[in-house]
């Protein structure tokens, strides 16, 4: 038997600070794997996550 997709599907979240700003503190962008359910949460998601990049608390969005 086939096994069906299940609920939870894994996404990537992206710091939105580190991609709109060119004169951060060191190159690259902070980047996360995380888990959503995909009935609870269809949109995508936004956290308050560590950017090393940063060095403080922002604000990291799902990508594709």
């Amino acid at each position: 038997m086939a096994k069906s997709k299940g609920t939870r599907i894994l996404i990537t979240i992206e710091c939105l600070d580190c991609r709109s700003n060119p004169n951060k503190r060191s190159p690259g962008v902070s980047r996360y794997l995380t888990q959503k359910n995909r009935r609870n949460t269809p949109e995508r998601i936004e956290l308050k996550k560590y950017c090393s990049h940063c060095n403080k608390s922002t604000v990291h969005k799902e990508i594709k």
